[in-house]
């Protein structure tokens, strides 16, 4: 895959405005993972593939090289690979997204706890009153 150049026609946009280049290039298969990765310090190329799941080697290779094109990452020997001021800068404006998941990881647990809790409560309050159907029950015939 060739790497996303700003004014030519990119997945998901014939424009190629620059921010649809950076999401082609970003939407790509592990990249966003191998550049969590680098976050705090420069990685060889076997422990990257350690932390990204044992990754195949021709797939991170080739991701490596597109974000090397791209001037995000850099081999630095024989410390590994790092990222460049760029893929820093990008890292860092990634950053509010990874607090908005956070929030919203946060949000999610909150709904599904309240739904436990009131499927709980509904459960336990659920006590059958003979005679009584609850509301839009359908009626049982008894048989004699």
């Amino acid at each position: 895959m060739s790497l996303p150049v700003s004014g030519k026609p990119v997945r998901g946009s014939r424009t190629g405005r620059p921010v649809m280049a950076l999401l082609d290039m970003l939407g790509r298969r592990w990249v966003l993972r191998i550049l969590w990765e680098l976050r705090e310090d420069s990685l060889t190329f076997r422990e990257l593939r350690e932390h990204c799941d044992a990754m195949s080697p021709t797939v991170l290779n080739q991701r490596l090289r597109e974000l090397r094109d791209a001037g995000i990452v850099v081999l630095n020997e024989p410390a590994g690979y790092a990222l460049a001021s760029s893929g820093r800068q990008l890292l860092e404006a990634l950053m509010p997204l990874q607090r908005w998941a956070e929030q919203w990881q946060g949000t999610i647990a909150a709904q599904e706890q309240t739904k436990v809790l009131v499927e709980e409560n509904d459960a336990s309050t659920a006590v059958k009153t003979p005679g009584k159907a609850k509301p839009g029950a359908k009626a049982k015939r008894r048989l004699p």
